[in-house]
C-alpha cells in the first residue's frame, strides 16, 4: 500500500486569493512538467470522485474556486484551505491540498501533496521524484520548512525515537530555509539541491534509487540532529 507525502509549511503572510492562485498555477505546471501521467487531470474535491468537476489550470478558475470554497468573512485572518486531486489510471491518486494566506498567529500555512495507492507501491516514477516535488513547493510556496516521508517510514521513526507526532524529523527528503540551511551539520549523506529562495534540499534517497539508511547505519545518525537543530516539523 502506498501513502507518501510531500509537505511544507510557512508563518504569517499575507496574500490576495490571486496571488495565492498565482502560485497554485506555477505549481501544478511545474508538477505537470515533471510527471505528466500523474500530475495531470486535476479535479475539485468532493465526496464523488466520479461527479468531480475538472479544474482548468488558470488562475482565474482557481481563484474563483477559493473563493467558492472559502465563503467565511475572516477569511483574510484564518487563511483558504481546499484541495485538488487526479484519478488517472495506473497512477497512484494524488492530492493536493493548501491552507493559505492566513495571518493570524493561530494559524500555520501550509501545502501537502499526497500519493496513495492500494495496489500501487513507492517504486513508482513520481513518488520517486519526490525530492523534485519538494523543489517545486519550495519554489513556489516560498516554504520555511518542509519533508517528504512514507508513511510507514514516519511512524517508524516515531516510534523508534519516541517522537510525538509533531516532533521535527527527516524523511525521504527534506527542505531547509536558508538559515535553518546554515546550521546542517557538514558531510550529512544525501544529494543536496539549493532552491529559488536560498533554501537547501537533501535528498536522503539517492535520488529515489533507495530508502533512507537504517539507524544502525553510521551515516544515519546525523539525521536526528539535523532535525533538531534546524527546528523543521514533520
Amino acid at each position: 500500500m502506498l501513502y507518501v507525502v510531500v509537505n511544507g509549511g510557512w508563518g504569517r503572510r499575507q496574500e490576495s486569493v490571486v496571488q495565492i492562485a498565482e502560485r497554485w498555477v506555477e505549481s501544478l505546471s511545474a508538477l505537470g512538467d515533471l510527471n505528466d501521467a500523474a500530475f495531470t487531470g486535476w479535479l475539485e474535491a468532493v465526496d464523488d470522485i466520479s461527479t468531480a468537476p475538472r479544474m482548468p489550470l488558470s488562475v482565474a478558475a482557481l481563484s474563483e474556486y477559493l473563493k467558492r470554497e472559502n465563503p467565511e468573512s475572516d477569511v483574510d485572518r484564518i487563511g483558504y484551505t481546499t484541495s485538488l486531486l487526479t484519478n488517472n489510471p495506473g497512477m497512484p491518486r494524488v492530492t493536493f491540498s493548501i491552507h493559505a494566506g492566513g495571518t493570524s498567529e493561530w494559524v500555520t500555512n501550509s501545502v501537502a501533496l499526497s500519493f496513495r495507492s492500494r495496489k500501487l507501491d513507492e517504486s513508482v516514477p513520481a513518488v520517486n521524484r519526490s525530492s523534485d516535488v519538494l523543489r517545486i513547493l519550495a519554489d513556489a510556496w516560498d516554504i520555511d520548512t518542509g519533508q517528504a516521508y512514507g508513511r510507514a517510514q514516519y511512524d517508524a521513526v516515531r516510534d523508534e525515537f519516541g517522537l510525538d507526532n509533531s516532533a521535527p524529523r527527516c524523511g525521504r527528503s527534506v527542505y531547509l530555509s536558508a538559515k535553518r540551511a546554515a546550521l546542517a551539520p557538514e558531510g550529512f549523506p544525501g544529494t543536496y539541491a539549493r532552491t529559488a529562495h536560498g533554501g537547501l534540499i537533501i535528498d536522503l534517497t539517492r535520488g529515489g534509487a533507495e530508502e533512507p539508511e537504517h539507524r544502525d547505519d553510521p551515516r544515519r545518525q546525523p539525521a536526528t540532529a539535523c532535525s533538531r537543530r534546524t527546528g523543521a516539523t514533520p
